[in-house]
């Protein structure tokens, strides 16, 4: 009789939490595996957790505080008992053999990350995430966004897993050390597949491990702020020196250009107040950044597969005229990859 692989997943609540009896109900009724939830109540502000149906697989946990996206899966890492840890949105329900196709993908040598199909609620046949592309300044986004779920049918190595839902193995989650706290929320789901690429192993995306996703993109001051300070992390951490210098000429021309956009956007407080943190945080950066490089396997050449210099547009609205400057940046990057 074969055993069925035990899987922790890690959830967290916060806010409304409209979703989150669904997103229960769908992790708990997953087949092929031995589920365990770790619920973590990061805030939530209605009944929904007080009002789940009790089950001996549900463990709810409370933070003395909000720990963010970063901290709360780590509260939340520490309790699992799973040799495998999902992580799944509180906004998402997971296909019954969702978590069990992810962790075939998984265990296969190799690979350390399978990351699922994120599909639009409001259209299952319609993608959320198909993996999400890096682009070599460090921007991310969710890739496939809108597109038809059947262009993304073929399995494939992706240089970001979606937070969404993915699923690693409980050990190579404590080998990297999990999410860095610091990172609070956004950006941490692509620190930790970049460090495990360049631990050796491949993010693979899984389409038939299909994840349902009520996904609403939104923009607001605290986001900007997150997403800017995290992105300068991650860059000052993650990549190589020679990554660094390859990459520090259009870095240095976007942080121009966004400092022009948070001004007619309204939001240069919070640019600079992510400039802040980095400058005060200088000393962890240092350190993270000394412990990331060394205990690497894999240099950046031979990552470079995985960053793109196109930004999807349906993603990032440019300007009228910025085909030019995204014809500009293929063509640099043409000639500064070489330099890696």
């Amino acid at each position: 009789m074969s055993i069925s692989p035990r899987v922790s997943v890690v959830m967290l609540a916060f806010g409304d939490e409209a979703f989150l009896g669904s997103a229960v109900e769908a992790v708990l009724a997953s087949v092929g595996v031995d589920v365990d939830l770790v619920l973590v109540d990061n805030g939530c502000t209605s009944d929904a957790v007080r009002t789940l149906p009790g089950d001996p697989r549900l463990l709810v946990v409370t933070p003395d505080e909000n720990l963010g996206f970063a901290g709360g899966v780590n509260h939340g890492a520490r309790s699992a008992r799973g040799d495998w840890l999902a992580l799944v949105n509180s906004d998402a329900e997971v296909a019954p053999d969702a978590l069990a196709r992810l962790v075939t993908v998984a265990s296969r040598p190799g690979v350390g990350i399978a990351s699922g199909s994120i599909r639009l609620a409001s259209d299952p046949s319609t993608m959320n995430s198909a993996g999400n592309p890096l682009h070599v300044v460090g921007l991310s986004w969710a890739g496939g966004l809108g597109e038809p779920a059947s262009s993304h049918a073929v399995e494939a190595d992706v240089a970001s897993a979606s937070g969404a839902g993915l699923v690693l193995s409980r050990d190579l989650w404590q080998q990297l050390g999990g999410f860095a706290d610091e990172y609070f929320a956004y950006h941490e789901d692509v620190d930790l597949s970049w460090r495990t690429w360049q631990a050796g192993l491949r993010v693979v995306y899984v389409p038939d491990a299909v994840v349902v996703h009520h996904y609403e993109f939104s923009r607001n001051a605290l986001k900007m702020y997150l997403l800017e300070k995290n992105r300068q992390v991650f860059l000052r951490t993650a990549y190589g020196r020679r990554l660094r210098a390859a990459t520090w000429i259009p870095v240095t021309a976007l942080d121009v250009a966004m400092s022009v956009v948070a001004r007619a956007q309204g939001w240069s407080a919070e640019k600079r107040r992510a400039h802040t943190w980095l400058r005060e945080n200088s000393d962890w950066i240092r350190a993270r950044r000394a412990h990331i490089q060394s205990t690497r396997r894999v240099g950046d050449r031979d990552l470079l597969h995985l960053l793109t210099a196109n930004l999807d547009q349906q993603v990032f609205p440019l300007p009228r005229g910025a085909g030019v400057l995204q014809g500009a940046m293929r063509a640099y990057w043409a000639v500064a990859r070489r330099l890696v």
